[in-house]
C-alpha cells in the first residue's frame, strides 16, 4: 500500500475523506463537519482507513475551508482539487458547477486544471443553506421540501435572488394560499437561476459536471437542466469529488 494517498476536503457543512491508489478511489467517509475542522478531518480519515484496514497514507492533501486547519502533507485549493477530481471521472469535463452547504462556484477546466472560475460566497441564495432556509419557512425537512419540488407545477415563481427577500416572498405566497409543492418547485427554480447567473460570468461550457451535496437534490438538477437546455453530469457520489482530486493531487508529489 505504498502508493496509498488521501484527500480530505473540509466543507462548511460536510467533511469528506477520500483514498486513492493507482488513480482509483479505492475508500471514503462522509461526515458532518460541526464546529471543530480539524477534529472532524482527522475523523473522516480515521474512518476512511479504518474502513479500507490501513493504517496512514503515504501522502494527504487537504482542501475546503478548513483546510488551514488541519495538519497534511499539503494544503490545495478547492477549485483545483474540484477540477481535478471531476475531471478524473468525467475526462471531457470543460465546466463544474459544485453547489455547497454555504457557497457555490462555477469553474472552467481545460484537461483537468481550472482556467477560470466565478463564486457565490457572500449570499446564501444558490446555496444548500438557502434550501434548508426555505425548508424550514414552509415548515418541512428537507427531505419532505425535495419531495414536494417533485410534485410541483409551474405557475408560481418566487422572484427574489437574496434569501431572506426570497424567504418573506415565501411567505407571502402561503398566506395567498399557493401550494406547497409548487412553491418548492419555485425555490428550486430560482436556486438554478441564480447558479445560471454564475455560469454566464464565464461563459457556459459543456460537458459540465454539477457536483455537491446539493446535486444529490433531484429537484435541482430538474431545474437547473431546464434553465440550461440540457442535463449536467452528476457524479455517483457528487460530494466527493473535491477530495478525490486532493487524493490525486497527492499521489503527484
Amino acid at each position: 500500500m505504498d502508493g496509498l494517498t488521501a484527500g480530505v476536503d473540509i466543507g462548511s457543512r460536510t467533511t469528506a475523506a477520500v483514498l486513492a491508489l493507482g488513480g482509483k478511489l479505492v475508500g471514503s467517509a462522509l461526515v458532518e463537519t460541526g464546529t471543530q475542522p480539524q477534529d472532524v478531518g482527522k475523523k473522516a480519515l480515521q474512518k476512511a482507513l479504518y474502513d479500507f484496514g490501513e493504517k496512514a497514507p503515504r501522502k494527504m492533501v487537504t482542501t475546503g475551508y478548513g483546510r488551514f486547519q488541519f495538519s497534511s502533507s499539503d494544503t490545495v485549493s478547492e477549485i483545483t482539487c474540484q477540477a481535478r477530481g471531476s475531471s478524473h471521472l468525467f475526462p471531457k469535463a470543460a465546466m463544474v458547477v459544485d453547489i455547497g452547504g454555504q457557497d457555490s462556484k462555477v469553474i472552467l477546466v481545460r484537461k483537468g486544471k481550472a482556467i477560470d472560475f466565478a463564486m457565490n460566497d457572500k449570499c446564501a441564495a444558490g446555496t444548500g443553506r438557502f434550501l434548508e432556509m426555505m425548508a424550514q419557512a414552509l415548515g418541512v425537512s428537507l427531505h419532505e421540501f425535495i419531495a414536494l419540488a417533485g410534485r410541483g407545477k409551474e405557475g408560481v415563481r418566487l422572484s427574489s435572488t437574496c434569501a431572506v427577500f426570497a424567504e418573506s416572498e415565501l411567505i407571502s405566497l402561503v398566506a395567498a394560499g399557493k401550494k406547497p409543492e409548487d412553491i418548492a418547485r419555485a425555490v428550486a427554480g430560482a436556486v438554478a437561476r441564480r447558479v445560471m447567473g454564475l455560469i454566464r460570468r464565464v461563459g457556459l461550457q459543456r460537458p459540465l459536471v454539477l457536483t455537491g451535496g446539493v446535486a444529490r437534490n433531484a429537484a435541482i438538477v430538474d431545474a437547473l437542466s431546464a434553465e440550461l437546455g440540457f442535463t449536467p453530469l452528476v457524479p455517483t457520489e457528487p460530494q466527493l469529488t473535491c477530495a478525490l482530486g486532493a487524493a490525486l493531487i497527492a499521489a503527484q508529489g
